[in-house]
């Protein structure tokens, strides 16, 4: 088996556990979104990984552990800060009757995205250019069932972030490092604020290590309009 047809084993194994079966479309679209990347990345900083067999498994298998957590009835899900496009692309191709929308503020990444997602033929998905905390004012306020960001920002920031814009009942659900447990015993009151319940940390393995943790936030009650903070008046501190 060559290392690449090994690799769409274990995206394939790792959707599975998901309940969610990959055909051969998905894993095409799949190989294409690396070439795109890995072309654009030429001219924009999207990723350090440029090797493919590595990008299969540190971008793509990585970002569909995310999917154990994402639930069936789940219809819109918000991808903060998704730079190159993950994890929320690879979870629209994986998930093709989700509505993702893809968050990025930075314009040349942004272009990068809505030029990927037609390229791509990708229906359900869109980009929005603005800055998170706007969006999380404006009429997509609690209107997520899920929300994700992979590798963004610390926890303080990212429950001001991605909580007013999941709704009551909904979920966010942070990709981090091993150092997420540090950052948690500082942001749970941010997550209570924002209308989060008690966060729990989840190891996840890839290739039969640990590679990251979940840190998922039920949303339990509505955030109050206070939130999120512009950045004008964040002036870059975390809520305390």
């Amino acid at each position: 088996m060559s290392e690449a047809n090994s690799q769409h084993a274990v995206w394939i194994e790792l959707a599975a556990k998901a309940n969610v079966s990959l055909g051969e479309n998905q894993i095409a679209l799949f190989e294409k979104y690396l070439e795109l990347l890995f072309a654009a990345n030429a001219r924009m900083n999207l990723t350090r990984i440029t090797e493919p067999d590595a990008a299969r498994l540190l971008h793509i298998a990585d970002s569909l552990t995310i999917l154990p957590w994402i639930s069936k009835d789940a219809k819109k899900l918000a991808d903060v800060g998704s730079g190159g496009g993950m994890p929320g692309i690879v979870l629209a191709i994986a998930r093709p009757e989700l509505s993702v929308l893809l968050i990025e503020s930075t314009q040349k990444k942004a272009k990068f995205l809505q030029d990927t997602i037609a390229e791509l033929g990708l229906k359900n998905v869109a980009v929005d250019a603005r800055r998170v905390e706007e969006i999380g004012n404006s009429e997509l306020r609690e209107t997520f069932d899920v929300v994700v960001a992979r590798a963004v920002a610390t926890l303080d920031w990212l429950g001001e972030w991605m909580l007013p814009l999941a709704k009551k009942g909904g979920i966010a659900l942070a990709m981090k490092g091993k150092k997420a447990a540090e950052e948690l015993a500082g942001a749970q009151h941010v997550f209570t604020r924002m209308a989060g319940g008690k966060a729990n940390v989840v190891p996840v393995e890839l290739a039969g290590t640990e590679h990251h943790v979940v840190v998922e936030i039920p949303k339990i009650g509505h955030t109050d309009r206070r939130y999120p903070r512009l950045p004008t008046f964040a002036k870059g501190r975390a809520l305390t």
